[in-house]
């Protein structure tokens, strides 16, 4: 912006119009001309030269100050004379030929009258509110010509629309015709096709009735036949009823023969008993002080327990305790995917802060071994996600209307009591739902900061 020193206005041209005033609003065309011009014309005035409402649009472009300082620049040209006087010292400058006709009592009468008006409007001569009326009433009536003219396209494209449809319906009434015809001629020819149909149908009762007697002839035969079969069947089954009893008899042998041969092998095992018993005597040998259960090696009562070693010596916030817990047998390490990345990285989407998460617990499960299950909540999605889970990593999303934390929970109990089951969340309410299930709640910083190590 170009800096000068303002001076004081100048002062209103005597005869000028100053104190007169318009009945009726500025109207809409002459308003926007006129904000228009001063978004222009402030540009070439200093900061101290603007009222305090327009000082903050200053550094705006001429058309940024009009769309979004339209209504403060019309307001201090209504109430501040002496920002108006600046404004219509930069017209006499821009425009020196219009204003000084237009201060004269003569406008241009090829000028557009909205221009007229605006600039009318800004400098204020003798008789501007005629000005300005008579450009709101030109533009009125430019207006009205328009919406006739609008009307008369309108007219004339409903009256193409009419004749185009009249076309169609004479067009669609001569297509019915013919399709009456074709379905007349049509109706002739199915006619005569139904009396073939009911010749047809009289020769074909004709053969029925043939086809009848023949089978009540094959029905009889049939009969015969089945009662030679019958007499067949009962002497096959009397044949086999004497097979079944031999069959019997060779069993029973069978079941005889066994019988000595148990009580053969039962005779040589109490033989075989008595002489460990008496061997044992004989030796001397001491009853057994020892049994192979004591071999086991395993934590005695009072000892610590797998859940104490991830306390040992370690801070809730070291890193190093979750590794103790993953270390553990058959450990399941469940993950609030959600809570953990909005602690760690909130300001990426939430595709990227999925892909972040889900890449460590990839490679903490490959470090591990450990099984890891990591919960979205499915209520954020606006659409199904199309993901593949990475290797070693169980992804799942809530259904409609179930929250992330009740799944994580659901998760909990279907897991076997005595399994250890860790849970990443920094949600309070879940921490100790899953700490009454059995399961070890950690925060979901503790990961983060084993996640950055790997």
């Amino acid at each position: 912006m170009e800096e000068r020193t303002g001076g004081e206005p100048e002062a209103e041209r005597p005869g000028g119009g100053a104190d007169e005033a318009l009945d009726r609003p500025l109207p809409e065309r002459v308003r926007r001309r006129v904000v228009a011009f001063t978004g222009d014309a402030i540009g070439g005035l200093t900061i101290a030269e603007l009222p305090a409402p327009l000082r903050q649009y200053a550094r705006f472009t001429p058309t940024r100050r009009a769309k979004y300082g339209g209504n403060a620049m019309a307001a201090a040209l209504e109430s501040d004379t002496v920002f108006r006087q600046r404004i219509a010292g930069r017209l006499r400058e821009l425009e020196p030929e219009l204003a000084e006709a237009i201060e004269g009592g003569t406008p241009p009468a090829a000028a557009d009258p909205v221009e007229v008006a605006a600039a009318a409007y800004v400098l204020r001569p003798e008789g501007w509110v005629k000005l300005v009326a008579a450009a709101g009433e030109e533009a009125q009536r430019a207006q009205a010509q328009r919406a006739g003219e609008e009307a008369e396209r309108e007219l004339a494209r409903l009256r193409e629309e009419l004749a185009q449809a009249r076309a169609t319906a004479r067009s669609e009434a001569e297509r019915a015709r013919t399709d009456l015809e074709a379905a007349r001629k049509e109706a002739e020819a199915l006619h005569r096709k139904l009396r073939s149909a009911l010749s047809d149908v009289k020769r074909g009762e004709a053969a029925v009735r043939k086809v009848r007697a023949e089978l009540a002839e094959f029905r009889s035969q049939a009969a015969a036949r089945k009662t030679a079969a019958d007499s067949e069947a009962r002497r096959l089954k009397a044949r086999l009823a004497e097979a079944e009893s031999a069959l019997e008899a060779s069993r029973r042998a069978v079941r005889e023969g066994r019988s000595v041969e148990d009580m053969r092998v039962r005779l040589l095992l109490d033989t075989v008993l008595d002489a460990a018993q008496g061997l044992r005597r004989e030796l001397a040998l001491p009853p057994a002080m020892q049994h192979p259960a004591d071999t086991v090696d395993a934590v005695e009562p009072g000892h610590l327990t797998p859940k104490d070693i991830a306390h040992r010596a370690l801070s809730e916030e070291d890193p190093a305790l979750l590794d103790q817990l993953l270390a553990l047998p058959q450990a399941h390490l469940v993950v609030d995917g959600y809570n953990v990345t909005k602690t760690g990285y909130p300001s990426l989407p939430l595709e990227k802060q999925r892909l972040r998460l889900l890449g460590g617990l990839a490679v903490l499960a490959a470090q591990s071994g450990a099984e890891m299950t990591c919960v979205f909540d499915g209520a954020e999605l606006d659409s199904p996600v199309l993901l593949a889970p990475p290797r070693g990593v169980r992804v799942l999303f809530s259904k409609p209307g179930q929250t992330a934390d009740e799944l994580i929970r659901q998760l909990v109990r279907a897991e076997p009591q005595g399994r250890p089951i860790v849970v990443v969340s920094t949600d309070r309410e879940v921490a100790d739902g899953v700490a009454e299930a059995g399961a070890r709640p950690v925060a979901s910083a503790l990961l983060l900061k084993r996640l950055a190590r790997t």
